[in-house]
């Protein structure tokens, strides 16, 4: 299964474009063996201006056909890393060729997406910048490949 995360805005070259790199590329090799993999990166960006609206349409658009779509959100569950292999390996298992994590612009994400998304996830009550926001997922997804694979990353 291919794991897309589709974010508003660009992410610049430093150090955070480093983490997420490296923690794909383990996600990557980690997941091959699982059936999970390659993870990718989608960014789109708005006019100034288009808001939300225009964002969710954007988004909308790259992504896959039909993909199993997880909008973080602030106001979404709550989950530990092992509930989030479990989404991850059900998806997989129930035959989806793909799988979306959503990440929106500042004001967040536009309301029917997140309506017709399968799962919200939240990284937690407070609110976080976006590209940290992709840092900690691509470590999530990483976390969860080692769970499924019964490494010893995720000691918990």
């Amino acid at each position: 299964m291919r794991v897309t995360i589709c974010a508003v805005g660009r992410l610049r070259a430093g150090p955070e474009q480093a983490l997420v790199s490296d923690y794909l590329a383990r996600f990557d090799r980690t997941g091959r063996a699982l059936g999970l993999g390659p993870a990718t990166v989608t960014e789109v960006e708005a006019r100034r201006g288009g808001g939300m609206a225009e964002e969710g349409a954007l988004i909308a658009r790259a992504l896959p056909a039909g993909a199993a779509v997880c909008v973080l959100d602030e106001r979404g569950e709550a989950v530990g890393s092992p509930a989030l292999a479990a989404w991850l390996s059900a998806w997989r298992d129930a035959g989806r060729g793909d799988c979306a994590f959503v990440i929106g612009g500042a004001d967040g994400v536009e309301a029917g997406l997140r309506a017709r998304a399968d799962r919200v996830l939240s990284l937690g009550p407070m609110v976080w910048p976006h590209m940290l926001v992709r840092v900690m997922l691509a470590e999530q997804l990483y976390r969860a490949a080692t769970i499924l694979a019964g490494g010893p990353y995720h000691r918990a």
